[in-house]
């Protein structure tokens, strides 16, 4: 018998160094930068201000990573919309579905 741990720990995800100034230039150059670089600004902003008082960059990952995903999935989500798919009933009753009893 092992005392070793029969799983490999999870290692926190930790971005590039330049990954949160090249996702800022990927989000001015998108069509939504109106919207989204005011709000990326503003979430960085509070994720840094929770770093310095806790000393953790967790938080500040965690902005690159959310971020990063939304840009990802932008295409796809353009490409649902455009679809004409009109998907309102079914997400109802997955609300409805996924309610506790």
């Amino acid at each position: 018998m092992s005392a070793q741990p029969d799983h490999a720990p999870v290692t926190p995800y930790a971005p590039a160094p330049g990954a949160p100034a090249e996702l800022l230039a990927q989000l001015r150059a998108d069509r939504r930068a109106e919207r989204w670089v005011p709000a990326f600004e503003q979430e960085w902003a509070a994720a840094l201000e929770e770093s310095r008082r806790t000393f953790s960059l967790a938080s500040l990952y965690e902005v690159v990573q959310v971020w990063q995903a939304r840009v990802a999935s932008a295409p796809t989500i353009d490409a649902f919309l455009a679809s004409g798919r009109d998907e309102t009933g079914f997400v109802e009753l997955e609300e409805i579905r996924s309610r506790p009893r």
